[in-house]
């Protein structure tokens, strides 16, 4: 499937594979997914909150654009 999920984790590698093995998120146990696209690092928690909600909050369009780099 061509589906974005976003979200946020300490150690993306382990978490991808926790996804992969369907561990987690409800989502992602039903959407397995395929690749990361786009991952970005932050000082606080807090930080990354604030851009997952951002990211969760654009258009499809938008989200393909953040992963192009544009």
């Amino acid at each position: 499937n061509d589906k974005l999920y976003c979200g946020i984790a300490k150690d993306v590698d382990k978490r991808f594979s926790e996804h992969l093995e369907g561990v987690g998120a409800k989502y992602t146990r039903a959407n397995k997914p395929k690749e990361i696209v786009y991952r970005r690092e932050f000082e606080t928690k807090s930080e990354a909150l604030r851009e997952e909600l951002r990211i969760k909050s654009l258009s499809r369009k938008e989200k393909l654009g953040l992963i192009a780099g544009l």
